[in-house]
């Protein structure tokens, strides 16, 4: 197989197709997204009971699943362009959580952003977890990122930073929250906008994230293909659903998971691995707790840096083509959401090869997905 940067050229044949790993590297979690959508907009603008908001989730997970046949079709009409802008707006994004999580960059009223306390602790210590980070990495070390977290951990308890907070603990009961669903008051008319607006969202956070991580792990072929999409994808809207009825936002592919990827992970068995050290985390919070956010900062950006080489395959001499790429990039991290990244570079894509006369470049899922994100901004 034809393989350049960890990107996939070509087309597989036959062969190669049935002898890929069918199992995908990338693990799932409550979006944190729908998370905020859940808590700032259902609950705390429009008022609704959190059960209610709880079964709008659920519905418009559903409604996600009902149309996972046509998902993976979407997905694979993506122009190359826009995938290109995925992948790096996704990579940005990352980067840039790694950057305040070491508040490296911070929030300022009068320049938006800025740089941080250059001499304060969490600073100091996420730039040296970066660059340690780096040369483990540049050196071969396989554990490289884990070694990094470990020991930036380890300097923060010495200067004492770091709290030891205990090993283990008996997680808290879900009983409170567990299938506490308002499914019938959710049926109201008033909040079917609402619902196929959850499905969207769902959609398209989903969708970026399938094509930005299996690219970089060089598991989809030019067309944006990659295996089991549409089993994928089912998955994905049923989880949701199951995760709405058990008290959280929609859960969904994260694209931290492009961290795995980087360290070598190519099959389900790394998503399987993370499910179980999820499982174990909850016993063992105590202890999980004890790992700065400026620990891990290391692993986010060193994620954004590898999924930025994408870049390199823009046809930046077509500005039809650099235009949505460009865009694309910079809206995800700048909105903090694949939707509006997403939602953008198509309106941007299909407005620009229209008006310079490439209408033939156009795919009628690209225009119709176009027609459906300005509808959206409309109307939802």
């Amino acid at each position: 197989m034809a393989v350049q940067g960890g990107f996939c050229r070509r087309k597989r044949t036959f062969f190669e197709l049935n002898v890929y790993p069918k199992n995908l590297p990338i693990a799932m979690a409550p979006a944190m997204g729908l998370n905020s959508y859940l808590a700032f907009v259902l609950v705390g603008g429009m008022g609704l009971a959190w059960q209610t908001g709880m079964a709008v989730i659920f519905w418009g997970s559903l409604l996600f699943a009902a149309v996972a046949v046509f998902r993976a079709y979407i997905i694979t009409s993506i122009p190359l362009s826009l995938r290109i802008g995925i992948a790096t707006g996704c990579g940005l994004m990352i980067a840039l959580v790694g950057l305040h999580n070491a508040g490296i960059i911070v929030a300022t009223p009068s320049t938006m952003v800025t740089i941080g306390d250059v001499r304060s602790i969490p600073f100091i210590l996420g730039c040296a977890g970066f660059l340690l980070m780096m040369v483990l990495v540049q050196r071969g070390f396989k554990a490289a990122v884990l070694i990094s977290i470990i020991t930036i951990t380890f300097l923060g308890w010495l200067l004492g930073d770091v709290e030891y907070q205990g090993i283990a603990s008996l997680p808290p009961s879900i009983a409170p929250v567990l299938g506490q669903l308002d499914l019938m008051g959710a049926l109201d008319l008033s909040l079917m906008g609402v619902i196929i607006s959850v499905m969207l969202v769902s959609l398209f956070e989903s969708a970026g994230t399938f094509v930005a991580v299996t690219d970089k792990a060089g598991l989809a072929d030019e067309t944006g293909n990659y295996p089991n999409a549409t089993k994928s994808l089912f998955v994905d809207s049923l989880s949701s659903a199951a995760g709405a009825f058990m008290g959280t936002s929609s859960v969904c592919p994260f694209v931290e998971s492009a961290t795995g990827v980087a360290e070598g992970g190519r099959t389900g068995l790394m998503a399987v691995v993370v499910g179980l050290l999820f499982l174990l985390a909850i016993f063992f919070a105590p202890l999980a707790g004890m790992i700065p956010a400026y620990a891990t900062a290391g692993a986010l950006i060193y994620v954004g840096l590898l999924m930025t080489s994408e870049l390199t395959r823009v046809r930046w001499d077509d500005l039809t083509e650099a235009t949505p790429a460009f865009v694309t990039t910079v809206m995800i991290p700048f909105s903090f959401t694949l939707t509006e990244g997403i939602a953008t570079g198509f309106i941007t894509y299909t407005t620009i090869k229209l008006a310079s006369g490439r209408r033939h470049d156009v795919s009628p899922v690209c225009a119709l997905l176009t027609v459906v994100f300005l509808a959206r901004y409309a109307f939802l």
